[in-house]
């Protein structure tokens, strides 16, 4: 049995990204920001929140626990390297995942509303100086995957291509941020 249920206040362990859970799975949690964007998390990753208090890391200076010279580095690692795979960023943007009804939209207010949560997410990915982000669209027509590379092309420093087939199949396509595309 899961540890949350619909309603419940969230927070990602790592990040200051919060919300309101909308759906369950056995190992996923979705959660809807207050922003309104819908993200899905692996259940270890994402933390309860008390329904009465604001996020603790929001409002927790950590300035005044630790200075960079009282860290030392650890001898099992040369200071500098980084990870070999980082796991990219992965937005869905089939339409049932970023609105709770479709009735009474027609194909353009869909495609504008995918256009628009994709557009989002890229912003906060830039902003959170996240490298690689997977946007899941679907085969279908190929309508959204043309505009898609049509948004991206208007940013500096991406780069684009169709993602790993293996894990995603034909319809999704993988961003990857160059140093340039940071702000």
């Amino acid at each position: 049995m899961s540890r949350f249920k619909p309603g419940d206040r969230v927070q990602l362990m790592d990040e200051l990204t919060s919300g309101i859970v909308v759906s369950v799975t056995p190992e996923n949690v979705q959660f809807r920001t207050p922003e309104g964007f819908v993200l899905e998390a692996e259940q270890r990753n994402v933390v309860l929140l008390p329904a009465d208090e604001t996020s603790f890391l929001a409002h927790s200076d950590f300035s005044t626990v630790l200075k960079d010279s009282d860290v030392k580095p650890s001898g099992g690692r040369k200071p500098g390297r980084r990870q070999k795979y980082v796991p990219p960023m992965e937005v869905d943007l089939h339409i049932e995942k970023l609105v709770p009804s479709v009735r009474g939209l027609n194909t353009i207010d869909i495609l504008n509303y995918q256009l628009d949560a994709a557009r989002g997410q890229l912003e906060f990915a830039l902003g959170k100086k996240i490298q690689r982000i997977v946007f899941i669209h679907g085969v279908g027509q190929g309508v959204l995957k043309q505009e898609l590379r049509t948004l991206f092309r208007r940013y500096e420093g991406l780069e684009v291509n169709d993602a790993d087939p293996r894990k995603y199949g034909m319809g999704a396509t993988e961003v990857y941020v160059t140093q340039v595309g940071f702000r």
